[in-house]
């Protein structure tokens, strides 16, 4: 199966300290591929790489066979992405987020209004679709992000963490959405998660970073059975660790930079 994503031999340095360091992997083409680690591990700085917010300082990134670091717009054509942190105007009805982002991506006006339909029917928000975003509730803002994600018809949609802080009903029925429209679109989703049995449900292979490096990648199944465990939460632990983490300083500079690019 062809790749989607090529990394090789990618690192990133903030002067004397090393993010990511000499990582390479590949996402196939229509897979869920689950991109694990802890807080501070790399995986942020990673994801920041792949949709053009920062330059490597060393390697190549390819996303649908483009440089995001020389083809930022055909890269930025080429996924949809789902930030951690809200990226919503809540002073704006449904439609109106929808048809702003179709807009910004310049999907013509005809297939907009007709995709916007189909997204918003298909995630239970159409009867809501004239409502201001600040009335919904976590989980209705998090399906209609989602929906806008999938607008221009990407190749690669990147999640990062994309239900945390929901309850598990509404966990399910946005992977339920997203399965479809991996299904029958043959979208790929670069999904980051700290939930082990989301991504051990719905990911088809998993890559494991930690100290910047990449420690495991294959299936759940995989991965179990070179750490002798009986869960991908194990494997998980087995890898990386058990001590406490904390979020890196520039991982959170990076964030503010998403904040940035939305704005």
């Amino acid at each position: 199966m062809e790749n989607i994503i090529e990394i090789k031999n990618l690192t990133k340095k903030y002067k004397d300290f090393t993010a990511v360091d000499d990582i390479s992997f590949n996402v196939k083409k229509g897979e869920i591929f689950a991109f694990l680690g802890p807080n501070g591990a790399g995986k942020t700085t990673t994801i920041k790489m792949l949709t053009t917010l920062t330059n490597p300082t060393a390697g190549t990134i390819l996303i649908n066979g483009y440089d995001p670091t020389r083809q930022q717009h055909e890269a930025r054509a080429s996924f949809g992405i789902v930030f951690q942190d809200p990226s919503l105007d809540d002073e704006l009805t449904a439609y109106e987020n929808m048809d702003l982002h179709g807009m910004l991506y310049k999907v013509k006006i005809k297939d907009r209004k007709e995709r916007i339909k189909q997204l918003l029917e298909f995630v239970e928000l159409w009867d809501r679709r004239n409502d201001l975003v600040k009335h919904f509730s976590g989980g209705m803002k998090r399906r209609l992000e989602i929906a806008r994600g999938f607008l221009h018809h990407p190749r690669v949609l990147f999640l990062d963490e994309p239900t945390i802080g929901l309850d598990p009903q509404t966990r399910n029925h946005i992977w339920t959405y997203l399965k479809k429209m991996n299904r029958e679109e043959g979208i790929t989703v670069f999904l980051t998660t700290h939930y082990m049995e989301e991504a051990d449900k719905v990911s088809n292979r998993i890559a494991i970073i930690d100290h910047g490096k990449i420690v495991a990648q294959g299936t759940s199944e995989e991965l179990e059975s070179k750490t002798n465990t009986s869960s991908l939460e194990e494997a998980f632990l087995s890898l990386t660790g058990s001590a406490i983490r904390e979020e890196t300083v520039k991982n959170q500079a990076m964030s503010g930079r998403a904040r940035a690019w939305r704005r």
